[in-house]
């Protein structure tokens, strides 16, 4: 492979073109645009077994409806980049999940042929009633591109409900089913799918709720696709045209890769698949391997997850007690609620989600779980600043969320080990829920604890003319700790303390603001709603006389880049936090800046000034 990316005919492509091709035409593009998939995601990483799955399927889609006239969906989002390519967009691949580059998801700020920026699953058919309701006026289709996986979400069948009592809606509901969201889809929908194909005359429930169905179809096959389509869109009704496709399909490293076909990859080696430089660890490795140790040593321990089982780090749990860890698919409702049924049999479940899942199953941990006041540990990862997937996977707003909840403790581990101490203080409580939340990054060097005082670590202590205590919740204390040791240098006495456990705020931590004048807390979360804004509140009720001020990601959707760079252009790194402490002990308001508190405008940056006030 090689020179894929300058290919003209590749980055000159319109939907026209793919109109006009011929089927040999469209065959060769096809084996071209694997082999720039391959190149390309490979260099930056990134979704590329659901996209090589996918060629074909877009391809035929494209030759039939219209778009953006015609509207096509990608439910989610990440199975999109052939449809990127063929709108144009294939000179941009290499800056793909870059900062500033192309999305790895659909983006409406690209093209007007994304619709929607769907990266979180089960949504699509919801979207794709509301636009179809309009499309009727307008003699337009919508084509609903729905994974299998996503179709265990039960906002799926919402919307298949819907669907199935508007005849006159004109959309094609394209499921995807190559028997996997990122690993092997699990439970009744997907043993009724491969009824479908194995025994078509045992029944069919889409039948059955009065939706059109066609197939299966072969979903590499691109002139029966084509018809497929045609027919569904001409039937001006809701269509199933149920497809057959193999995720990783044409490249050997995936097809070969049985875990999860390569759903998400780093940076990799284009031919053989594989990592050129050895992974370190991460803090999703942290937590596999303590649960695994802890789940020796509490028999009635279970796991619960949402399609994450491997990228939560629960793979090896699950090979030790296949019995006591269980897969729901993409229904984080469920899981929560499910998990609160152990919690009332008297198991110890631990629910292992993304961070930014969990935003979906707030109602569930609310009522069904803290108002029960069940011992449910929920694991975030993929918490604070996720880098490159984007808006929609930041795992900013969980403290938001979470912390209105009443009874529930969040702890925000700062390196490995404390990561293992959080984690079973959390199995082992019984009042209530427990929060463990940690970033999808390398695990930190460990910061050791310099005094233990009432369940609070303090890392590093002086005194000064001016005195200013960093509460640093979860991995951004390395960068609290160099700043520390940095404004030591102007006369400011710097002490930076880890809460272990900031919400809910220990009267022990609200003593240790006392004899401070000035107080920062640090999080790379949402700095409005956020753990330090309870801090800040749980002071203010306490009479405490110390300036709080909360440093956070802004009030905004952050965009993808490395999580270095957001966190940089967030001031959240330890220069921009040096400089908001000598803005504050200046005198100047870091908070007059409404573009990059309320915008995340990430160009204000003022020089730190070569002397603290005093």
């Amino acid at each position: 492979m090689g020179g894929i990316t300058s290919d003209p005919v590749l980055a000159g492509l319109s939907p026209q073109d793919i109109r006009n091709a011929s089927l040999g035409e469209l065959s060769d593009l096809a084996e071209a645009m694997r082999a720039f998939l391959v190149d390309n995601v490979c260099a930056t990483g990134g979704h590329l077994g659901p996209n090589l799955g996918v060629v074909e399927l877009t391809l035929a889609l494209h030759r039939v409806f219209h778009s953006p006239q015609d509207r096509i969906l990608f439910d989610i989002g990440h199975q999109a980049y052939v449809h990127k390519i063929i709108t144009g967009r294939a000179s941009q691949f290499p800056s793909l999940r870059q900062r500033h580059g192309l999305s790895g998801y659909s983006a409406q700020a690209e093209s007007a042929h994304d619709v929607i920026e769907n990266s979180h699953a089960s949504t699509v058919l919801a979207y794709a009633h509301g636009l179809a309701i309009a499309a009727q006026q307008h003699n337009h289709h919508v084509a609903a591109v729905l994974g299998d996986g996503a179709l265990t979400g039960g906002m799926a069948w919402e919307g298949l409900n819907n669907l199935a009592s508007a005849p006159d809606a004109p959309v094609v509901i394209v499921l995807n089913d190559n028997g996997r969201s990122y690993a092997p889809t699990a439970g009744g929908i997907a043993r009724h799918l491969s009824t479908l194909v194995t025994h078509p005359s045992n029944g069919n429930i889409f039948a059955d709720l009065d939706l059109h169905y066609i197939g299966p179809i072969d979903g590499h096959d691109i002139a029966a696709l084509e018809k497929a389509f045609s027919d569904a869109r001409d039937l001006h009704s809701p269509v199933v045209v149920h497809c057959l496709t193999s995720k990783g399909h044409g490249w050997d490293p995936a097809e070969a890769h049985e875990a999860d076909r390569m759903h998400a990859v780093g940076v990799i080696n284009p031919t053989t698949g594989k990592p050129d430089k050895p992974s370190k660890q991460t803090w999703t490795h942290v937590f596999g391997e303590e649960i695994t140790k802890i789940g020796h040593e509490h028999p009635d321990l279970v796991c619960i997850t949402a399609s994450m089982l491997l990228p939560t780090g629960l793979g090896t749990f699950a090979e030790e007690f296949p019995d006591r860890v269980h897969d729901v698919g993409i229904a984080e409702q469920h899981a929560v609620t499910s998990a609160a049924g152990l919690a009332l049999s008297g198991a110890k479940p631990v629910v292992a989600l993304y961070s930014t899942f969990l935003n979906r199953a707030f109602d569930q941990a609310l009522m069904d779980v803290a108002l029960h006041r069940l011992p449910v540990t929920f694991v975030l990862d993929r918490a604070g600043i996720t880098g490159p997937d984007g808006p929609s996977h930041h795992g900013i707003f969980d403290p938001v969320i979470m912390s209105a909840i009443p009874g529930v403790q969040i702890g925000a581990p700062r390196d490995a080990t404390s990561l293992r101490q959080l984690l079973r203080e959390a199995v082992d409580t019984t009042s209530g829920p427990t929060v463990i939340r940690y970033p999808k990054a390398t695990a930190r060097t460990d910061i050791p604890t310099q005094e233990h005082v009432h369940g609070i670590d303090v890392l590093t202590s002086s005194r000064g003319h001016t005195n200013v205590l960093l509460v640093a919740i979860g991995p951004v204390a390395q960068e609290c700790t160099k700043v520390a040791h940095n404004i030591e240098r102007h006369n400011i006495g710097a002490t930076v303390i880890d809460p272990r456990w900031p919400i809910p705020p220990a009267p022990a931590l609200l003593d240790f603001l006392t004899g401070f004048d000035y107080v920062f807390t640090v999080e790379d979360a949402s700095r409005t709603g956020g753990m330090g804004s309870a801090i800040a509140q749980a002071a203010q009720d306490a009479g405490a006389h110390s300036k709080v001020f909360n440093l956070g990601v802004p009030r905004t959707f952050m965009p993808h880049g490395t999580r270095e760079q957001i966190l940089r252009e967030s001031l959240l790194d330890a220069a921009g936090i040096e400089t908001l402490v000598h803005e504050v002990l200046n005198g100047r308001s870091i908070y007059r800046h409404p573009d990059r508190i309320e915008r995340g405008n990430s160009a204000y940056r003022p020089a730190p000034p070569a002397s603290a006030t005093t």
